[in-house]
């Protein structure tokens, strides 16, 4: 079962291609919450080389409202990750949570609207970029 939704993007960098992405996510309502540097961490924390890779934590706050008023717990699968890493051709990949897949395992078919939506708004977001 896929999980997730990317795109493959040639002759740029995640650092360069940052800024489109929180751009296209803004327009659809989401906000970064948190942005970690897998590269920077890994080699910090193990000595370990990494290509550029970050991890973007999205978060729409009226879908978060919306799916944590339903099921509470839901919290523990938020915020949306949407990944950029450099590939090693040097193309960039983004990929984006399929959040019906994620929240489809919790078996709460109050939640599938929700996420639905959601995953309408970041697919939208990926084309987009």
């Amino acid at each position: 079962m896929k999980y997730y939704n990317s795109k493959t993007i040639g002759t740029t960098s995640v650092a360069a291609l940052l800024p489109k992405v929180v751009e296209e996510l803004k327009k659809e309502g989401f906000g970064v919450l948190s942005e970690i540097d897998i590269q920077a961490t890994l080699k910090k924390k193990l000595d370990k080389d990494y290509l550029p890779h970050l991890i973007l934590g999205a978060c729409n706050p009226a879908y978060a409202d919306k799916v944590i008023s339903i099921e509470p717990t839901i919290s523990t699968m938020l915020p949306c990750n949407v990944t950029l890493r450099e590939l090693e051709s040097g193309d960039v990949e983004i990929a984006i949570i399929d959040p019906s897949v994620a929240m489809g395992a919790v078996g709460n078919t109050d939640l599938e609207s929700a996420a639905n939506e959601v995953q309408e708004k970041l697919m939208k977001v990926l084309s987009n970029i």
